[in-house]
């Protein structure tokens, strides 16, 4: 006899299950859907199969191939484009069909007696039989009325509750004469409960209704997918389980799987072939473990749904979840009651996945996480959404404009009042994320004033100076640009505390959000002179400055270059020349109008914005080009603007770069020489040339943690300070703003340069000797614990700073640094002292001996 199975479907309420295979081939009991279909048709005799298919066709031909495996002869229909529907797809196979044939869902679960559905469709010499069940709930269901005698005389698909009139459901398996498919149109889309069985209804041919007694599951969404694993344990249906029984009967086990003899298994379970169960694991009853799975020690499963090939590590729980093919699910992690792992993705160790949250194939769930929305784009769900500076992803996929809205209304939620300004730079994805923001903040009913495209230096400097909450700024990386980052600032321009991210995401993965009254939303304002007011302060805060008592403000005369200016002494008869370089990237190009009006001649490079980012090898050409240009131009510096205003790189007259560690010390001196008895802040990776410089000029050293919000923080928080810095080019100086300015830092570096009569050259010369090195080695991220606890134990005699990871004296004059990155499985070592060898020694050492931490 002849047999079609439906399995065009794509199933997306099954979602997350079927995004990788078709819904029949999801699998039930450690077998296919289609595959009991199958079985089922050929026990009673319908051996002459023909499946339809439309969605990942490929995946059932290759399962199923010609059926000889399957005791039955197999071929298929594939539907090219537009799906024809139930009835559509059978008329496409009319030729096929010569005699009574049996039409089925191949993404149902049951045991019907098609021999006795058969019977009833003979003796009734029925034209259509459709096979019914009697359901506690027809509102998911087609339902029929019948005659007495089985004859159908009404129907209705899928009725709304006041239209149900009874609660005998269509199963969606038929018996049907070939010549109702002459009531179908070749190529048309045509369903058989919307189109076919009305219009048999109305021509008043015999159409019947044959209710089973059997067991009948629709596996149409994620709750009846696991009720139908339930109820296979339970022997509520008739299924074929090729696995032994183990006493006392109700757990069944797959030839080759191996199970730990303190290992407990309570019935009724399924484990497939070739599983290993470690010690002390609890397999809990309503299991249903795939073929080669590995559970590892002290774990509790109970009432999962795992498919094949997955990996549970030491001391995990499962909860009623659903986990996919390869899946890697690390120690201690949890899948709680809902859960669905997709296939291939990794949930890291102590991870928790919140009850009914999806996540999509291939994924990557950090250690640590705690995921309490479903996770379907991207590759990550992180254990936290800030990281070293505010929160950074993949623009357009990591950070999505959904994710804006909800992370600026959770931000909104915890200052509950605004204004808030909200900056960026000028990528067109920065413009997309602000408009999500500041969408995100109206929607708690925050006031927003849209700063646009603006340098950040010129955005923090202006948040101090109004009544604002703070400050949002968004950016593309400049190291990453395919990354975007979204920076939070307080009132003060001040990156925000801690304290104050872990509230907006405790807010924010809780979408705890308290959306305001449409008559309550944020207003939206754009503030004009904002670049005035900062352009004012600017000049007022260079040419008010005076370092000694014989110092006259700063400002350059015709006549002479970097001569020093004092009320006694010569005047600068010749203006500077400088060499600006926007790298293609920069807003706010107004540092040469500033200089101007201080009397430095500019020439301005690359100041035009491309359509991308400049990656890193591409500012390093621009670099040297500009090197080429200061000395071809016979300029007294250059500078390269980056990170949206905030960093530079120097360039001195010979064409000479300056950057890094010679950076810093080298502004450090230009600046400390004028402010003696103040103070300087410094990462503690920063070289120890910084104490020696600070005490040349009587001047006082404050180390921090290497992070850009500790420089700000301990910059605007101690007294007496001249300037922040780090070797990354940026740099405080809190009489102006409290963040990173790279224009303000120019115009100091000029105005300390004149005053002094040094040229830029002589100012490097003059610097002690910088003996500096770095190293950094691979560390998985669960080993970095261990590598900072074995680093102390091992040097208990001698000292050790930990402000930041873990920094040893080695000498006289000479210190190590291990410190762990923040963002990626490294370790980075640095290697500081007075001599170049015994640096090179350490740094030698200490990197071979952090390899051979993570390994102990």
């Amino acid at each position: 006899m002849k047999g079609v199975i439906m399995a065009g479907g794509s199933g997306t309420r099954l979602r997350p299950l079927t995004c990788n295979i078709p819904k029949p081939m999801v699998p039930v009991g450690n077998k296919p859907m289609a595959e009991h279909v199958v079985a089922l048709m050929t026990e009673h005799g319908f051996d002459d199969i023909t499946f339809t298919l439309h969605y990942l066709p490929d995946a059932i031909k290759n399962y199923f191939g010609d059926g000889s495996d399957f005791n039955c002869k197999i071929g298929y229909s594939t539907e090219e484009g537009k799906p024809l529907g139930t009835a559509g797809c059978v008329k496409a196979i009319q030729d096929r069909l010569d005699s009574t044939f049996l039409v089925i869902s191949g993404d149902t679960l049951t045991d019907m007696d098609l021999t006795a559905a058969l019977k009833f469709h003979k003796e009734r010499k029925s034209k259509a039989t459709l096979v019914l069940k009697r359901v506690e709930n027809p509102l998911e269901y087609g339902l029929v009325i019948t005659e007495k005698d089985g004859r159908i005389k009404r129907f209705l698909e899928k009725p709304s509750a006041s239209e149900v009139f009874s609660d005998t459901a269509n199963t969606g398996t038929y018996i049907l004469e070939p010549d109702v498919l002459n009531y179908i149109i070749m190529g048309q889309e045509q369903d058989f409960s919307n189109d076919l069985f009305p219009l048999l209804l109305l021509r008043n041919e015999p159409m019947y209704g044959y209710v089973m007694d059997g067991y009948w599951c629709d596996v149409g969404n994620l709750q009846m997918y696991r009720q139908a694993h339930k109820d296979i344990l339970d022997g509520i249906v008739k299924c074929n389980i090729s696995y032994s029984q183990k006493d006392p009967g109700d757990i069944y086990i797959g030839a080759g799987s191996q199970i730990d003899q303190t290992a407990k298994v309570h019935g009724p379970a399924l484990i497939g072939k070739d599983c290993r169960i470690g010690p002390n694991v609890e397999i809990g009853p309503g299991s249903t473990i795939g073929d080669n799975v590995v559970i590892q020690e002290q774990s509790s499963i109970k009432q999962p749904v795992i498919w094949s090939n997955v990996y549970i590590g030491k001391k995990t729980q499962l909860r009623a979840c659903i986990v996919c093919n390869n899946a890697t699910v690390h120690d201690g992690a949890e899948i709680l009651e809902g859960g669905i792992i997709g296939e291939n993705t990794s949930v890291g160790q102590e991870s928790i996945i919140s009850p009914d949250v999806r996540v999509w194939p291939d994924k990557v769930i950090e250690s640590g996480s705690r995921v309490v929305t479903s996770l379907v784009w991207g590759t990550k769900a992180p254990r936290t959404i800030f990281s070293t500076n505010g929160v950074r992803g993949l623009a357009n996929v990591e950070l999505t404009p959904e994710f804006a809205v909800n992370l600026a209304a959770a931000y909104g939620s915890v200052v509950k009042s605004g204004p808030v300004l909200v900056s960026r730079d000028y990528w067109p994805v920065s413009q997309m994320i602000s408009r999500a923001i500041s969408a995100g903040l109206q929607s708690v009913g925050i006031e927003v004033q849209n700063l646009e495209a603006s340098a950040l230096p010129i955005s923090r400097y202006y948040v101090k100076t109004q009544r604002a909450a703070g400050l949002i700024h968004i950016r593309i990386s400049q190291r990453e640009p395919e990354k975007i980052m979204i920076e939070f600032f307080d009132n003060q321009g001040i990156s925000i505390p801690k304290n104050m991210e872990k509230k907006i995401e405790a807010t924010f993965f809780k979408e705890d959000f308290p959306r305001c009254k449409p008559s309550d939303i944020g207003r939206i304002a754009y503030p004009s002179l904002v670049r005035e007011y900062y352009k004012q302060d600017f000049l007022e805060k260079v040419k008010g400055q005076v370092f000694e008592e014989d110092a006259v403000p700063f400002c350059v005369m015709p006549g002479s270059k970097f001569t020093r200016k004092t009320r006694s002494g010569s005047i600068a008869t010749q203006a500077p020349k400088v060499v600006l370089d926007y790298a293609m990237s920069e807003t706010g190009v107004i540092l040469p109008d500033l200089l101007g009006q201080l009397g430095v001649e500019t020439v301005v490079l690359n100041s035009s914005i491309r359509a991308n980012a400049p990656r890193q090898d591409e500012r390093m050409a621009m670099r040297r080009q500009l090197a080429d240009v200061v000395r071809a131009l016979s300029a007294d510096m250059g500078v390269q603007i980056g990170r949206n205003g905030e960093q530079m790189t120097l360039v001195d007259e010979t064409g000479h770069i300056i950057r890094g560690e010679l950076l810093l010390a080298l502004v450090a001196d230009i600046i400390l020489r004028d402010k003696p008895g103040q103070t300087i802040v410094v990462p503690v990776n920063s070289s120890s040339v910084i104490e020696r410089i600070a005490e040349k000029h009587k001047c006082q050293v404050v180390r921090c943690k290497a992070s850009d919000a500790d420089i700000g923080h301990w910059t605007a928080k101690s007294s007496n300070v001249a300037l922040g810095g780090s070797a990354n080019g940026c740099f405080i100086f809190p009489e102006f703003q409290n963040g990173y300015d790279a224009m303000f830092a120019v115009g100091q570096v000029i105005e300390h340069l004149t005053y002094q009569g040094r040229t830029l050259s002589e100012a490097v010369k003059e610097l002690p000797p910088l003996y500096y090195q770095v190293g950094s080695v691979h560390c998985p991220w669960e080993r970095k614990g261990q590598v900072m606890r074995l680093l102390v134990e091992k040097h208990q005699e001698k000292p050790i700073d930990l402000v930041d990871g873990v920094k040893i004296k080695t000498g006289p004059d000479h210190w190590i640094l291990i410190l762990p990155d923040a963002v990626e499985p490294v370790m980075h070592v640095f290697a500081d002292g007075s001599d170049l060898s015994k640096t090179s020694a350490d740094l030698s050492e200490y990197t071979q001996m952090v390899k051979y931490l993570q390994e102990s």
